[in-house]
């Protein structure tokens, strides 16, 4: 896990929380798939991503325009995987301690 999170820009390590609660918020809405939870948090992780690549840049060529598509697709989906892992080590816990606190995942 430490060698994912040495792989995040520090900048855009807030969205693993973001995204979590993202996450949350489309588990707790009736109308949205739980199976297409990650592939949501993926997408939203690429687009905030590609918002703070194209904030922070420069473009000078189709080189520059290419690296930052690949920096933010691979960044976004980086962050998503840790908010889905850390929901997931949550829910693991849980299990494993046998609490039974009620959350949005049951």
């Amino acid at each position: 896990m430490e060698t994912i999170l040495n792989a995040i820009n520090p900048e855009l390590l807030i969205l693993v929380p973001v995204l979590y609660f993202v996450g949350m918020g489309l588990k707790k809405a009736n109308w949205f798939s739980d199976a297409l939870i990650p592939v949501a948090l993926g997408g939203c992780g690429v687009a905030l991503s590609l918002l703070w690549v194209l904030s922070t840049s420069s473009f000078a060529s189709w080189q520059d325009i290419l690296l930052a598509a690949f920096t933010a697709t691979v960044q976004g989906i980086l962050c998503a995987g840790c908010s889905v892992y850390a929901n997931q080590l949550w829910k693991q816990a849980q299990k494993t301690t046998g609490t039974t606190i009620k959350t949005s995942d049951d």
